[in-house]
């Protein structure tokens, strides 16, 4: 490096002993460059002397083109004392590893592009946006001309104004009476102008109204759809408050944005080039000036607005990373509670919602700016006009009602020119906010929702094998949760995993479910790759899932239940509660199965919550049932009875349980113990006690944490 640096910026005679030196210097690296492994390994010829002789060498080559080359002297003398410093701290740092400098740089440089990758900007999309305006396209072109019949008659309105006034001038106090009749005329008409021209503006003002509502209900209706289509891997990585964000926040902000930008934008774009058109057949002249001054003040508002566009996106994505940390701490206000955590979720919206706001500041500072600029400048075309008006006037070049008529289309022409200013920041926050929305709407599942064969249920048997299964989830990709995993569910038997917390056990339910695809491998149902079955009938009709958190909606008790079949009667749920051991306190609640349960079942036990959510997903009579550690979070005489509830379910079904708790899983036909992605124990509860193996370490080890 030293070489390349002094050959190319020293060439004086004087400093080829410098460069023979650290040229030298160079050869003495040692470098293994085997990946990430390469170290500086110190040369014997490299020590103190070395850094003296190189000093020594370079004030020697100083001294001698002492006279020749002034310049170079002072230059050369700077960097061989920049050269030498440099190397006595190499020297002295000689055994560190260049291999750690390699990879810091590397990870810097990869998190700098993953920086540049989530702060990436999206683009609107015009083609989706056609989609949902086509539909109203009628009405908008009905609005469109009624805006322009609007403008049209606001440009006939300063010409009106402009004969009103040459009347007016023309009559003295003693011709009162020939001024009313002559007056009557203009004024008439110029009251009909303004009549017809409120219509109109309202008639477009309404049909642009209703183009926005309908596109903005119809784009909510979208976006939903294509969220609830995503796979989970996607909410894995996006939080709940960004995605509600979307659906409200932004799909309002762009609707307003149209609705505003279009009715006013509209007008003022009409009024501005027709009131141009009137302003140069009262005067060509003074409409030369407006031209050549116009252009100036609409490029410097773009100038500005490529930096507002920017800005304003900034803001509104701070405003949904905001709403996302009050989503999570009021989303989950039990555990806030319970942990005393109120000041610092408090602390934390603070700080989200201080930048929010120091953001939106400096945007309203910017929007401000430019809108008084504009102002400034209008108003001084204003002023100009008055002024050059008035030396035309003196040479009788222009009448004092064409002044006038120039006046007033100049002044529409101003408060249309200030109103594009104004909506120029709506068109940024209505396309920054459109730009978000349609985003999320051109994404495509990589798991579709439906498509596929499904198994008649008279034959559905639910043998089940993993064969040869790799997977890592997507938001961890370094990770491997399962590597060459193989596993055999027998029909109509229980099969119960068991292993380490974070081994992979809920990753095979998550399998079973396709709520993911495994990176390799593949799994049968019945001799079916899942991959080709429909995951809608996969999920609704051959697999009951059981959580270890069931999630219940804020309804009654009933549409819960029905919630695992829609068209089930309610003699079916009653059956389905009835088998999860849940009927019983269902019936002693005041209003029955019409109990309204709370936002995410409130108002339950954990124990009713869980039966609840068994009777759910026995509803439909799936051939596979999966509990993934559906009691581990229960008390002593919570697990009895939903255990209770359990074993009457597991009969004559495949299942697969996912248990925490070994004491609830004895009595299962296999049980596999998972370890680092493999099953490394395979039998039954008995014969595993026996190899004395992973198995037997578990229940000890459990034993003795239940006895603590």
């Amino acid at each position: 490096m030293f070489y390349f640096v002094l050959t190319s910026n020293l060439r004086a005679k004087g400093f080829m002993p410098l460069r023979d030196v650290c040229f030298r210097f160079s050869k003495s690296r040692h470098y293994n460059n085997s990946g990430y492994a390469g170290k500086w390994t110190k040369n014997p010829h490299i020590s103190s002397n070395f850094i003296s002789r190189l000093w020594a060498q370079t004030r020697n080559a100083n001294r001698q083109g002492i006279q020749q080359r002034a310049v170079i002297l002072k230059t050369s003398h700077k960097i061989g004392v920049v050269t030498a410093t440099t190397l006595l701290s190499i020297s002295v740092k000689l055994k560190e590893s260049i291999a750690h400098c390699e990879m810091k740089r590397y990870n810097s440089q990869k998190k700098e592009l993953k920086v540049q990758l989530l702060e990436k900007e999206p683009e609107f999309n015009w083609k989706v946006f056609w989609i949902f305006f086509n539909p109203q396209l009628s009405a908008f072109l009905a609005a469109v001309l009624l805006a322009v019949g609007a403008a049209i008659l606001n440009i006939h309105i300063p010409l009106m104004l402009g004969e009103l006034v040459n009347v007016v001038a023309q009559f003295t106090r003693e011709h009162a009476g020939n001024y009313l009749c002559e007056v009557k005329g203009p004024a008439l008409r110029l009251l009909g102008l303004y009549g017809l021209q409120g219509l109109m503006t309202s008639g477009y003002i309404i049909l642009l109204s209703r183009v926005g509502e309908r596109v903005a209900a119809e784009m909510r209706k979208s976006l939903f759809v294509s969220l609830v289509r995503q796979d989970i891997a996607f909410f894995d990585a996006n939080k709940t408050g960004r995605m509600v964000n979307r659906l409200t926040s932004d799909v309002q902000e762009f609707k307003s944005s149209f609705k505003m930008v279009i009715s006013q934008g509209l007008r003022s774009i009409t009024q501005t080039a027709g009131c141009f058109v009137s302003l140069y057949l009262i005067s060509p002249k003074l409409t030369t000036v407006m031209v050549v001054v116009v252009p100036c003040l609409v490029a410097t508002g773009a100038l500005i607005g490529s930096f507002l566009r920017k800005l304003s996106r900034r803001a509104q994505e701070q405003v949904a990373r905001a709403t996302g940390v009050a989503d999570e701490a009021l989303g989950n206000v039990r555990a806030v509670r319970a942990f005393a955590m109120e000041s610092r979720e408090t602390e934390l919206y603070t700080v989200e919602v201080d930048k929010s706001s120091r953001m939106n500041e400096s945007l309203g500072i910017g929007i401000a700016v430019f809108q008084g600029l504009s102002n400034v400048a209008l108003n001084c075309i204003v002023l100009g006009t008055i002024y050059i008006g008035g030396s035309f006037i003196a040479n009788n070049d222009l009448s004092a009602g064409d002044l006038m008529s120039f006046y007033v289309a100049s002044q529409t022409v101003q408060r249309s020119l200030a109103n594009i200013s104004i909506l120029f920041g709506q068109v940024v926050r209505g396309m920054s906010a459109g730009a978000r929305v349609f985003e999320h709407m051109v994404l495509e599942p990589t798991i579709p929702l439906k498509g596929g064969i499904s198994i008649p249920l008279n034959l559905l048997t639910g043998h089940i094998k993993f064969s040869n299964i790799s997977f890592n989830y997507p938001t961890r990709p370094g990770h491997v949760v399962l590597k060459d995993f193989d596993l055999v569910l027998p029909p109509y038997k229980t099969v119960a995993i068991v292993g380490e917390s974070g081994g992979g056990k809920s990753t095979v339910a998550a399998l079973l479910e396709r709520f993911y695809d495994p990176d390799n491998g593949i799994i049968t149902l019945d001799g079916h790759d899942i991959k080709s079955i429909d995951p809608s009938w996969l999920r609704g009709n051959a697999i009951g899932f059981i959580s270890q958190e069931p999630v219940l909606f804020g309804t009654s008790v009933m549409e819960n239940i029905r919630f695992g079949k829609p068209d089930a009667t309610d003699k079916e749920v009653y059956e389905a509660a009835k088998m999860a051991n849940a009927h019983h306190f269902i019936t002693n609640f005041p209003d029955g199965y019409n109990t309204v349960v709370g936002e995410r079942g409130v108002t339950l036990s954990g124990g009713q919550k869980q039966r609840i959510a068994i009777a759910r997903a026995l509803i439909k009579n799936p051939r596979i049932l999966i509990l993934d550690e559906a009691t581990s979070a229960l008390d002593a005489e919570s697990e009895r009875a939903v255990q209770d509830a359990l074993d009457r379910a597991t009969s004559g079904r495949t299942v697969l349980i996912i248990a925490h708790r070994l004491s609830t899983i004895q009595n299962a036909d296999i049980i596999c113990v998972l370890s680092n992605g493999n099953i490394k124990e395979m039998g039954s509860h008995e014969t595993l006690l026996k190899k004395e193996g992973l198995y037997s370490e578990l229940i000890k080890r459990q034993r003795t944490n239940e006895q603590k």
